[in-house]
């Protein structure tokens, strides 16, 4: 009896070891399936850290390239159309050689409107007043200047102003002072340019009375 206890005894710790290394096993196995997981999210989570980070630190790098690359550019065609804009805005002065002139009855009696167009391939200016002689056969006045404010006047190819002559009109009854041509000068320019006139005014002498004055170019209608 004694030996088959012993036997009895041995077969229960032999299954109780054998229940432990299956419970070992079990740990083992479920240690092997705890460290894939682990790596997948390591590998994750790098992923998501180092990708999206490098990710994002590119499309940082591009965006603020991107960015960079159009401020330059917008600055530079700013900077480029800046002053050629400004250039056409003012432009070099008008020259006598690249104004035509006309004449032109005014909106009241006494007054003569002369006009000036751009004839060049460039826009240019006109600031000021003009130098305007009369002349005839009688002798030769020079027109003096209103008091108007003078505007800068730029002209692109192809476009006119003018100014403004104001004269007394020969209301006498007399003969008068009759001017056929007037020498018109742009202002600040040294050529000018001769022009037909049939301009008759009273014969006075220069104490009183409205005398010949010319407005400055662009005022007027």
């Amino acid at each position: 009896m004694r030996v088959q206890k012993i036997s009895l005894l041995a077969v229960a710790v032999a299954a109780g070891l054998s229940l432990t290394a299956c419970g070992s096993s079990g740990g083992s196995s479920g240690g092997s399936d705890s460290s894939p997981s682990s790596a997948a999210s390591d590998t994750s989570g790098s992923q998501g850290s180092g990708g999206d980070g490098g990710s994002t630190g590119s499309t940082g790098s591009t965006g603020s390239g991107a960015t960079g690359s159009t401020g330059q550019n917008g600055g530079q065609s700013s900077g480029a159309h800046g002053p050629t804009g400004s250039g056409r805005a003012s432009g070099a002065g008008c020259t006598t050689a690249h104004l035509a002139f006309s004449t032109s009855g005014g909106m009241g009696e006494g007054q003569l409107i002369v006009n000036m167009k751009n004839t060049g391939s460039a826009n240019c200016t006109l600031h000021g007043f003009p130098g305007v002689d009369l002349k005839g056969k009688d002798g030769t006045d020079s027109a003096s200047r209103s008091k108007l404010a003078a505007p800068t006047v730029t002209l692109q190819p192809g476009a006119e102003t003018r100014f403004t002559l104001h004269y007394p009109p020969n209301n006498s009854g007399g003969t008068g002072v009759t001017f056929t041509q007037l020498v018109v000068t742009p202002p600040n320019e040294t050529h000018s340019t001769t022009l037909k006139a049939g301009i008759n005014v009273p014969v006075t002498d220069g104490s009183d009375g409205p005398g010949i004055t010319v407005d400055p170019v662009g005022t007027g209608k």
